[in-house]
């Protein structure tokens, strides 16, 4: 299975440098694209001397955004599925194989990185907006989404050609999954580690909140 990892970045801070080689561990940075979604600074020089694929977004356009690229880049080059990944080192490049073996093992179209089995570790009001909106998601659904807003997943080239999106949002991960789902795909999951170290969110949470109720009411 050849995979592309997409690094959706907007000022990711000091760890970005540790996870591109982190990766190169993993996956051959050849099969690694960040994705600068307008940083301050631009992000070029540090992915181009890490061997990385790079592509810039002159302003700032939104995580979901950031991930569209991303998924029309994997796709003109015939990736048989992706993985998305945030850029500040809340997810483990070590665990990128246990998706595909997943994947592999199972048949899944979609592996989601699941925080939610242990939330030790988790701030509190992140774990409850977590776990709120992953049940709100699974009613909506009518599946059961082991943590529906982790932006750690691999996802097979089928879905990435069926499912389009129109949010540009970080609600675009959602609307992604629900319309997904509604398609029949399936959604399996691996159990990851929940990693905060006090980084700056760039979340609006009353935006952030008032376009994922929007999603979910979206026909």
């Amino acid at each position: 299975m050849t995979l592309g990892v997409i690094i959706p970045a907007f000022d990711p801070g000091p760890r970005f440098r540790e996870l591109l080689d982190r990766l190169s561990a993993v996956v051959p940075p050849s099969q690694v694209l960040v994705v600068d979604d307008g940083s301050r600074e631009e992000l070029r020089t540090t992915a181009e001397s890490a061997g990385t694929g790079y592509l810039r977004h002159e302003r700032n356009r939104g995580k979901g955004a950031a991930l569209r690229s991303g998924f029309a880049y994997w796709t003109e080059r015939g990736a048989d599925a992706v993985v998305t990944m945030d850029a500040d080192l809340q997810h483990a490049p070590e665990d990128i194989p246990r998706f595909a073996a997943e994947t592999q093992r199972t048949g899944c179209d979609i592996v989601i990185g699941d925080r939610l089995h242990d939330v030790t570790g988790m701030p509190p009001h992140r774990r409850l907006s977590n776990t709120l909106t992953t049940f709100l998601v699974g009613l909506r659904t009518g599946v059961r989404v082991p943590d529906s807003q982790s932006g750690f997943r691999l996802i097979r080239s089928e879905v990435l050609a069926a499912v389009r999106t129109e949010s540009d949002g970080f609600e675009m991960e959602t609307e992604f999954l629900i319309a997904a789902l509604s398609k029949r795909f399936t959604v399996g999951s691996v159990p990851i580690a929940t990693v905060y170290a006090g980084e700056r969110s760039h979340m609006t949470h009353f935006r952030t909140t008032v376009n994922f109720i929007s999603v979910l009411l979206k026909r």
